[in-house]
């Protein structure tokens, strides 16, 4: 048998080897598409518009129709997601039937492929209740497959909240909704935010439920009723078409737009988790 100190030294060897490798991969990735795409990228390619037919092959309605299809989407599952993790955390009864049935519930969801949700939303959103191929459609079908990464790791946050925040604001005679407001929500926030930043990279980076329900128009979309394409069902659409270079090259470079994209949305709530957790302290 080997001794407890070498049996920690494996483990944490183990960990780190774990750990270098998910980064090393990652690196690689970024750096195999940036350094194809990013000499491609200039400000003519990100602000102008984009024609099949023709020269012009900007992407500046697809980053349009991808910033809405976030924002939207995030503006329906975040309430939705963040309540629901409250009530199974702060209200509902552990090993009750609906706290077992709406863990069923989420479970499924997690599980079921994004093609599936995909047709929903085109049988759903855009057929029965006549949205047709548009942003909305689109935002609800993500909304939809984003709930489960919502609500548990904004459950496990909420959880992680110590209980003597309940207890102390109990004592001074709050009510429950307002310590949940005032105390546990604040102290949770950077898991709330970590939720978040999952979600984000999942509706940027999904193409089929986009692609099924707010279609694959290339202009800038003047409501959300209005169809539009997003960066990943363009370069989806761009790798079906890579038969010269030029085509090589704007895909790389859509690519390259697409991970900076994450990169600054994940940035821009990083600082406001920041602010939260600040003055929450």
């Amino acid at each position: 048998m080997l001794k407890r100190e070498t049996q920690d030294k494996l483990l944490l060897a183990s960990t780190w080897a774990a750990a270098s490798i998910t980064i090393v991969f990652l690196l690689w990735v970024v750096w195999h598409i940036l350094s194809n795409g990013l000499s491609h990228v200039s400000w003519e390619f990100v602000s102008s518009a984009y024609t099949r037919i023709g020269e012009s092959s900007g992407i500046w309605s697809m980053i349009v129709s991808t910033v809405y299809m976030v924002a939207l989407t995030l503006s329906i599952a975040a309430p939705v997601g963040i309540m629901t993790a409250i009530y199974l955390t702060e209200y509902a009864k552990a090993g009750s039937k609906i706290v077992q049935v709406l863990r069923f519930c989420i479970e499924s969801l997690a599980g079921i492929p994004s093609i599936v949700y995909g047709l929903f939303g085109m049988t759903f959103f855009v057929t029965t209740l006549g949205l047709g191929f548009s942003i909305l459609a689109g935002a609800l079908t993500l909304s939809v497959l984003i709930l489960p990464v919502i609500i548990r790791t904004t459950e496990e946050a909420l959880m992680a909240v110590p209980m003597s925040y309940r207890e102390g604001g109990y004592a001074l005679g709050s009510s429950k909704i307002y310590t949940i407001w005032r105390l546990i929500l604040p102290s949770a926030m950077p898991g709330i935010v970590t939720s978040v930043i999952l979600s984000i990279g999942r509706v940027i980076g999904e193409s089929a439920p986009v692609f099924l329900t707010a279609g694959m128009v290339t202009k800038i979309p003047e409501s959300v009723f209005d169809s539009g394409r997003t960066l990943t069902v363009h370069l989806y659409k761009l790798t079906q078409e890579l038969f010269t270079q030029h085509e090589w090259d704007q895909a790389y470079a859509t690519a390259t737009v697409l991970i900076v994209l994450v990169l600054i949305l994940n940035l821009i709530t990083k600082i406001i988790a920041a602010r939260y957790n600040k003055a929450s302290h």
